[in-house]
């Protein structure tokens, strides 16, 4: 936007642009903070529903181990040792959040959590270099993906297998521009907001129940499914992450708790989102559209091994936010209209659909896109109203100055100041007025002026070009001295037409 040899008026103009979108932006920050707060405590809530059920898991399966210790007595000490590593993990992730909070008053407000310094002094040293904390805590998340590995074996199927080691890897991870690499531990920590750490702490300590739920379900799933009935199973929704980006794809599973892969889907159904039947489960294809909450909901069928037909309704929804494309700059200094014009406005708020979005006294042009034209006063304030898709109702308030249109600065042959030619040419030439390094392109038409030649009396013109009574003075001009044409008139045409414009700065000429 600022590349290539552009003049000051459009670097001006390209200023503007961006400041306008800051200013509203930078409102909206506080509250990205706090949805990365409400989805940490989602994930929260989620990860104490996941420990109830995997308790529940274990139950079950010591009763089975009781009634066959045979068949389940081997599956039991595998499951009380990976539940055992899970949780030891689990409240170390748990301890690494207190410390990190230490210093938070009040852990709820999460606008305040704005700081990369705690996460930044816990995890690294000088130069990236890893504290003896950051070490730990990279080392423990391949310790567990080992062990639970190697406690599993071959019990495990190659898909969990997989989603293991991708959720519980660390490896080198590519820069932006695709070419250089970065540790793991600054690509995904370096320099992030303490909500944003401790949200992504929380997802791991999601990722942990959602391992031990796949690695039974692998284990045990296709036993206990032998010797049970499904009744009290319920359909389980599984994205792959719970805010998407529009445009970005939304992926994700939904199975049945402790699914079997050779379970036999006999019917599906889904609004919101497309599907496809595969091996015990359905996979879940679609774009993210607008930003905003988006439902979706629908039912699996199939039959128990005794014939008997089930049928498990299910519903989820999934967020789309707003993917950031640029830096945010604002000059504060600078929030300007002009009286009399069509200004443009950007006017956006992150994660709410454009449709949801009501800006009172302005002209909508375009998506996001407004025209505000100022006839009086000093001061512009601009009222945007918002609905989430909680339901809340949000409003922000901007105050613009109104400035009139500068006055412009008198031009011979588009030069100004004092502007050195032959007095021949002095007679021919044109009188102008320029407004330089103005945001917006005005077009101006000259009314008249006063020319005044040294030793000759003034002399006053309409129009812009010089009448016979200038060039008889003009004629008689001696080699070095200057011509002052000032009290240049002028008026705008076209865009802008009928805006009251100031006498314009005068023009010398310094006789050749």
């Amino acid at each position: 936007m600022a590349g290539g040899n552009l003049s000051p008026r459009q670097k001006m103009i390209n200023l503007m642009y961006l400041v306008f979108i800051a200013m509203l932006a930078l409102n909206m920050d506080k509250k990205v903070l706090s949805s990365f707060g409400f989805m940490k405590e989602k994930l929260a809530t989620s990860n104490a529903k996941a420990a109830e059920s995997i308790d529940g898991i274990m139950s079950t399966l010591e009763g089975k181990a009781e009634e066959n210790p045979t068949r389940y007595g081997q599956k039991l000490q595998q499951a009380k040792q990976i539940h055992t590593l899970s949780n030891e993990f689990f409240s170390y992730l748990g301890s690494v959040k207190t410390k990190l909070t230490a210093k938070v008053e009040n852990p709820k407000d999460y606008e305040t959590m704005d700081s990369q310094e705690p996460g930044d002094a816990y995890f690294f040293g000088k130069d990236e270099k890893f504290t003896p904390a950051g070490d730990e805590f990279v080392k423990k998340i391949n310790k567990y993906k080992d062990d639970i590995l190697k406690i599993a074996g071959d019990s495990l199927s190659s898909d969990v297998k997989d989603q293991i080691i991708k959720r519980f890897s660390t490896p080198e991870e590519k820069v932006k521009d695709g070419k250089a690499t970065e540790p793991w531990l600054v690509s995904r920590y370096k320099g992030f907001p303490l909500i944003t750490s401790l949200t992504n702490i929380e997802q791991i300590q999601a990722d942990i129940r959602t391992t031990e739920t796949e690695v039974f379900n692998s284990m045990l799933g296709k036993a206990l499914i032998d010797d049970t009935k499904m009744t009290s199973y319920k359909a389980i929704v599984a994205l792959d992450k719970t805010a998407f980006f529009a445009g970005e794809k939304v992926t994700g599973k939904i199975v049945l708790g402790k699914y079997d892969s050779s379970l036999n889907i006999d019917n599906f159904t889904m609004t919101g989102l497309t599907g496809t039947k595969a091996a015990g489960q359905v996979i879940i294809s679609g774009t993210a559209g607008n930003p905003g909450t988006h439902p979706f909901k629908g039912s699996f069928s199939f039959k128990q091994k005794d014939g008997t037909p089930i049928v498990l309704p299910f519903e989820s929804e999934y967020t789309v936010i707003t993917e950031p494309n640029q830096a945010v700059i604002s000059a504060e200094k600078m929030n300007v209209v002009y009286r009399g014009l069509k200004n443009p406005l950007s006017i956006s708020v992150p994660g709410v659909g454009d449709n949801a979005v009501s800006v009172p006294g302005l002209t909508k042009v375009g998506n996001g896109q407004y025209v505000v034209t100022p006839t009086s006063g000093n001061e512009l304030v601009i009222n945007v109203s918002a609905k989430l898709s909680s339901g809340k109702v949000i409003n922000t308030k901007k105050v613009f100055r109104i400035k009139n249109v500068p006055p412009p600065t008198g031009a011979i042959r588009g030069q100004t100041g004092k502007v050195g030619m032959p007095k021949e040419s002095i007679s021919s030439a044109t009188v102008g007025v320029v407004l330089p390094d103005f945001v917006f392109d005005l077009q101006f038409e000259v009314t008249g002026f006063t020319i005044k030649v040294p030793g000759q009396p003034s002399v006053v013109v309409n129009g812009a070009r010089m009448n016979a009574a200038a060039q008889s003075a003009i004629a008689k001009a001696q080699k070095g001295e200057i011509v002052s044409i000032f009290d240049i008139k002028s008026r705008v045409v076209g865009e802008g037409a009928g805006l009251p414009v100031q006498t314009a700065s005068p023009v010398t000429i310094d006789v050749k």
